[in-house]
């Protein structure tokens, strides 16, 4: 199994370039199953839950060619309508083939997708929502049958907490649908705003993009004919790297970014003592060798993202002073933390707040990551620990950054990826 061998204590320079948003590609490329012709998605980031996803078209009897950024979709020969566990249970997302197969085909089966390690996400409003646009939901054997022999119908979806994945199989079940339905209380992150505009490109009428209430006028079953996409930058990668510079205290480029997407993370960098100078689609930050502490909630876009805690808390253990970090979002996304006090950080929890306090050091150590965010923030205690540090079950990294190693060794980090 691979781990990355890092050596802490190196200054960081130099200058990356920004992968594709894998929370974007997902729902982009579960969209296109609402199309029955060809079409390209470029900027795709190479990562397992891209292929893995893609896997599943291909199954579906879909034609995909994939080569690196690059993936080529005909979904006319689609010919199957059940996403099976083997997929599912490696990857949450594929519950966004629900609302497109349902719409297109009138039915569907859909593995349910089970718990996840920083919380249970469950899918009932995806599925109250699927039932509101007029489907017959029925959950046996591990598997939601959804049906809708005469197509979904327009209506009014009112979520009574904000969901984005609820949001975007809403999105992409409406489009379908005959007539007109109204999605209040809406996802607002960038990677909604992406879907809808893809499926605005289609021809369909699309009101409120960004907004908390977005209202779709349907094809009534007729399939779609999509725009060639590209995906839309990384702002969690981009904000990873950016609490890399800041928690080496080091001046690093970022380019091909959306800097409005990451907003959140650069206000909080610059309270830490961080600055910025900011150009069209690049960022660089110039670290400071005496971090502020920081206070931050987790909230929904545009608030400070829930896939950003870890990292920061990372930063915070270098800080002069006690940082305070409420998580909000999902009940179990704290696991990282015993793995940074092996590590030599003091960090200590009551419930859903963690106060960080300062450490003149950190030390190698042998750690385990827990989660997609939670093992870059490994990632980041250990570029400035003292000694090696060997990070374990980076099945996880891989599953959302791109060449994350390479990308760090090209910045000076000494880092490399071993096997055991």
């Amino acid at each position: 199994m691979d781990y990355l061998k890092i050596t802490g204590g190196t200054k960081l320079s130099g200058a990356i370039d920004i992968s594709g948003a894998k929370n974007s590609a997902l729902p982009v490329i579960a969209a296109t199953i609402l199309s029955d012709q060809e079409l390209t998605l470029t900027n795709l980031p190479n990562v397992v839950d891209i292929r893995t996803l893609l896997k599943l078209l291909g199954m579906l009897g879909g034609t995909v060619e994939h080569n690196g950024t690059v993936a080529t979709i005909n979904n006319g020969s689609m010919n199957s309508t059940k996403a099976v566990y083997e997929i599912v249970s490696q990857m949450r997302a594929s519950i966004l083939v629900l609302g497109p197969l349902l719409a297109r085909f009138g039915e569907c089966e859909v593995s349910l997708p089970g718990g996840c390690a920083i919380g249970q996400r469950p899918i009932d409003l995806h599925l109250k929502a699927m039932e509101a646009l007029g489907a017959t939901i029925e959950i046996k054997g591990g598997y939601v049958r959804a049906t809708a022999p005469n197509g979904l119908q327009g209506s009014k979806i009112v979520f009574d907490k904000i969901t984005v994945g609820g949001t975007e199989n809403t999105i992409m079940a409406a489009a379908l649908a005959y007539g007109t339905t109204t999605i209040i209380n809406a996802a607002k992150e960038p990677e909604i705003v992406q879907l809808c505009e893809m499926i605005a490109s289609s021809g369909i009428e699309v009101k409120g993009i960004g907004s908390s209430e977005i209202i779709i006028e349907g094809t009534g079953q007729k399939p779609l004919k999509f725009q060639d996409t590209e995906i839309i930058p990384d702002r969690i990668e981009a904000g990873t790297y950016l609490c890399a510079g800041a928690i080496t205290n080091s001046e690093i480029t970022l380019n091909r970014v959306n800097t409005t997407h990451i907003e959140a993370s650069i206000n909080k960098l610059e309270g830490m003592g961080c600055s910025f100078d900011i150009q069209d689609d690049s960022i660089t930050i110039y670290g400071n060798n005496r971090l502020n502490p920081v206070s931050l909630i987790t909230t929904e876009y545009p608030g400070f993202p829930t896939d950003m805690q870890a990292q920061f808390m990372a930063v915070a253990t270098m800080a002069i002073g006690e940082s305070v970090i409420e998580e909000r979002l999902f009940e179990n996304r704290f696991m990282h933390v015993s793995e940074l006090n092996r590590l030599g950080a003091d960090i200590w929890l009551k419930g859903s707040v963690a106060a960080v306090r300062p450490v003149a050091q950190l030390y190698g150590a042998d750690v385990m990551a827990t989660d997609l965010r939670a093992s870059s923030a490994l990632v980041l205690a250990a570029l400035v620990a003292k000694g090696d540090t060997n990070v374990r079950r980076i099945y996880h990294l891989d599953r959302g950054y791109d060449n994350l190693e390479g990308k760090l060794a090209s910045l000076g980090a000494k880092i490399e990826r071993l096997s055991e």
